[in-house]
């Protein structure tokens, strides 16, 4: 092949294939810092690695981890010692496992009719008790957990519609946690409280330390000295705060999150040393610099392979993260001898093994885009890339708009070989940012209340205005693509009089109307803040439902579901297919056995992405190379 050749847009051969998307990939979460031996989860596999480096499994083989807390998941162990607490994926019962030894029940087995889960669990410092949050049915409380293999579970605070993950003092005399209660989100609003424990540990007495209406507080941790830290956003943004006798105090006031809205319990991005020392991820602009601040209080940057930190613990000396930035994918990172000698990082694993070579990658550009109303919005634009060929000249390539769901989520721009697929084929892609992500501040991420449908689309659209006016993307090729509440931005975007060619939805959201009393109590009242309150705004959930209102809709339409999701019902695509049907518009539907919310099995994301490339090739004008 002939390097630099001309090629149209979208049918350039590229050596990403669909295998590549899902082949040998390990999904990386929750990792732990425990002496010198670092713990993860790798695709359910709890691991583990000791100074050498080298990945082990934890637990006996075919034993997998997972808490299904909220629905979106929760922190699904805990260790002491040599001692391992863990969530089972299966009986979603909390076990322990000692080195070499088959797990012991602590809660005994239960059954999904029952849908008993535990998650976020924490162990008393004598060892005798794992605290965890438990959700029975809709009923949610926190509960301490004897690890003899009794069965005593004691009920330590129940009445709040929603529990985090608790921190435990070192001297165990204290027990710190968040609450929040329908309508609000963890993010909106939230309170820290703290329980007062007898040498038994039964509660004594229960106070409230920081959160006020409009504030959300997130991740207390008690310092090897005792005392109290917490993320907190009064300030409008998730600063992180020590509890001192004076009250609080914010240990690094700047413009930047330390915190992450709490879809899955018991995140951590913040951790101790042994010198006094406190290490935390700071975001800015959905970027993660890592910080260490002295106890003098001065500051220095700590070096770690990645901008995007996904999960920190740290031990006395050492830091692990989860992290990776737009040229390399995630992967677990250990930083040794922080306070001795500065941190050398060693990679303990990645999440895929053959990185994708410079050549084939496109590096995100971030870019802030003037909004209809006079403000601002964030994106990362990727330009097309291909070592061997070149599009035509003085021709802009198609664009694929991505609107990501939550929608209090935030794209970071890390390495996404989903994204690098499209780009080595000649296709752009646009991931917005639109206000109501986080990571912006909190002003930024409240813009969104009462205006999902509204707000969420006008950015993306803005996006796509802008692109094209730069020159960046061909307005005559524009596609537009969500995943849950994202299905419903790329809808509605698509309804636009912008002139969207195609639209794709992955679980999608196309009816707000049907979404309350028909999710899980998590998200049960989110669109009250999102839209306003169920059933008094009905006209407003209708204005913004493309089922409600599908004579606007012409776009060619391609749909993807679970047929289990029981987040955003498949009914919602059936319906939205069989009304377009009905009009003429062009529309496809694929339906996933087994699947929840979001297609995860890899045949499937396979079959996901193939099918896209093959309708985006009718919408948008291509003679496709590969649909592997």
């Amino acid at each position: 092949m002939t390097p630099g050749r001309t090629v149209p847009y979208g049918g350039w051969p590229s050596v990403i294939t669909t295998n590549d998307l899902v082949d040998d990939v390990r999904l990386l979460s929750y990792v732990e810092c425990v002496g010198d031996r670092a713990y993860w989860v790798e695709s359910s596999r709890l691991r583990c690695a000791g100074p050498d480096g080298t990945p082990v499994d934890v637990l006996p083989s075919g034993r997998r981890v997972g808490s299904a807390l909220y629905g979106y998941g929760a922190l699904p162990y805990a260790v002491r010692g040599d001692t391992v607490f863990f969530v089972d994926a299966v009986d979603h019962g909390l076990h322990r496992c000692e080195p070499g030894g088959e797990p012991v029940p602590l809660t005994g087995s239960t059954s999904d009719s029952a849908r008993t889960v535990y998650g976020a669990p924490t162990t008393s410092p004598d060892g005798a008790h794992v605290y965890c949050v438990r959700e029975r049915g809709t009923v949610h409380d926190l509960v301490a957990v004897a690890t003899d293999g009794s069965g005593r579970t004691r009920v330590l605070a129940r009445g709040h519609d929603f529990y985090g993950a608790p921190a435990v003092s070192p001297d165990g005399a204290r027990l710190a946690y968040v609450v929040w209660d329908h309508p609000h989100m963890a993010w909106d609003q939230s309170v820290l409280r703290e329980l007062r424990l007898d040498a038994t540990g039964v509660p004594v007495a229960d106070h409230e330390i920081a959160g006020r209406p409009g504030v959300s507080v997130t991740q207390p941790r008690y310092g090897p000295d005792g005392r109290l830290h917490f993320v907190d956003d009064r300030t409008g943004w998730w600063n992180l705060y020590v509890r001192e006798s004076a009250g609080s105090r914010n240990l690094l006031p700047m413009a930047a999150e330390f915190g992450r809205p709490d879809w899955h319990c018991g995140l951590r991005t913040y951790g101790f040393l042994a010198d006094g020392s406190v290490v935390a991820a700071a975001r800015r602009r959905a970027r993660d610099t890592v910080l260490r601040v002295r106890p003098d209080g001065t500051t220095e940057t700590v070096r770690c392979g990645g901008d995007v930190v996904d999960s920190l613990a740290t031990s006395a000396l050492d830091l692990v993260v989860i992290a990776g930035s737009a040229t390399r994918p995630p992967a677990v990172q250990r930083v040794d001898d922080i306070v001795l000698t500065g941190g050398e990082v060693v990679v303990l694993r990645e999440s895929r093994p053959n990185p994708l070579g410079p050549e084939w990658t496109s590096v995100p550009r971030s870019i802030e885009f003037p909004t209809r109303d006079g403000e601002t919005a964030h994106a990362f634009y990727y330009p097309p890339v291909n070592p061997d060929v070149t599009g035509p000249s003085g021709v802009p390539p198609p664009l694929i708009v991505t609107c990501h769901g939550g929608p209090t989520v935030v794209l970071t721009g890390m390495l996404d070989h989903q994204v690098q697929y499209w780009t080595s084929r000649g296709i752009a892609v646009v991931e917005v940012n639109y206000r109501g992500s986080p990571g912006f501040g909190r002003a930024y991420r409240e813009r969104i209340r009462g205006r999902w449908g509204v707000l969420d689309v006008a950015d993306c659209v803005d996006a796509a205005r802008h692109l094209v006016s730069i020159g960046a993307a061909d307005p005559a090729r524009l596609a537009v693509r969500g995943k849950s509440s994202g299905g419903l931005t790329a809808l509605l975007a698509a309804m636009s009089d912008l002139g969207f060619a195609a639209v794709i939805g992955v679980s999608g959201v196309s009816d707000p109307t049907a979404l309350p009393g028909n999710t899980h109590k998590v998200e049960s009242r989110y669109l009250d803040g999102l839209i306003g309150a169920w059933p008094r705004e009905r006209a407003a959930y209708e204005e913004r439902s493309p089922a409600h209102h599908v004579h606007t809709l012409r776009t060619p339409t391609l749909l993807f579901h679970g047929a289990d999701d029981d987040v955003v019902p498949p009914a919602q695509s059936r319906r939205l297919r069989d009304l377009l049907a009905m009009r003429g518009v062009p529309v496809c539907l694929v339906e996933y056995e087994n699947e929840g919310h979001g297609v995860v099995r890899p045949e499937n994301v396979r079959h996901i992405v193939a099918t896209e490339l093959w309708f985006l090739a009718q919408a948008l004008g291509f003679e496709p190379t590969s649909g592997r």
